[in-house]
């Protein structure tokens, strides 16, 4: 038995074209923005990216995008693809280990109710997102979950900073051109409530 997951060969190319260091958050979330685009326009997954750097120095470790239908696995989720290959690639469990530097995950949107669990356990100590309203539900048909009602807070009580609505209009664009191009909207047994 055997299990893995990994990221399409244009997205590895385009992490060796980026560069040393990403200071700035809009230049981390622009980066997301553009894998999450290739993502869907390439027919390699949903428009979805999540891209781990180290908070203080913009260094990127990796930018992991959606691979749920590729893959046939329900929770390959850009999130879980990024926080995932980075453990992998730092070597360890806790991203929040007290001798690492500081790592930040840069969301295109909010995490669903399944990524917002692992971002408490990949032990980040930062999460910037594009937006967190419905614009993506009612855009894209996507199912993201019962979210907290105190999401927010939950993540401050973990020592996990929030940032939001970084590019937030460029992100929305992504997803109304993935409801433009007629995609697969990939929801748990077809999005049925039954």
């Amino acid at each position: 038995m055997d299990f893995m997951l990994s990221l399409p060969d244009w997205a590895v190319a385009e992490m060796q074209q980026l560069p040393e260091a990403l200071p700035t958050l809009e230049a981390r979330m622009e980066a997301v923005i553009r894998f999450s685009r290739l993502n869907f326009e390439r027919n390699t997954g949903g428009p979805f990216a999540a891209g781990v750097f180290e908070r203080d120095s913009g260094k990127p470790v990796v930018i992991g995008v959606n691979r749920v239908v590729p893959s046939n696995c329900s929770s390959a989720h850009a999130e879980v693809m990024g926080l995932s290959l980075a453990q992998k690639i730092l070597g360890t469990y806790d991203l929040g280990a007290v001798e690492m530097p500081a790592y930040q995950l840069v969301v295109n949107w909010r995490p669903c109710v399944m990524c917002y669990g692992a971002v408490f356990w990949s032990g980040i100590r930062s999460l910037v997102i594009a937006g967190s309203g419905p614009e993506l539900e009612t855009i894209t048909g996507f199912d993201e979950g019962p979210i907290h009602p105190d999401w927010q807070d939950e993540l401050a009580k973990r020592g996990i900073d929030l940032v939001e609505d970084v590019l937030h209009d460029e992100a929305v664009q992504v997803f109304k051109d993935f409801a433009a191009s007629g995609a697969l909207v990939y929801n748990g047994r077809g999005g049925s409530a039954l």
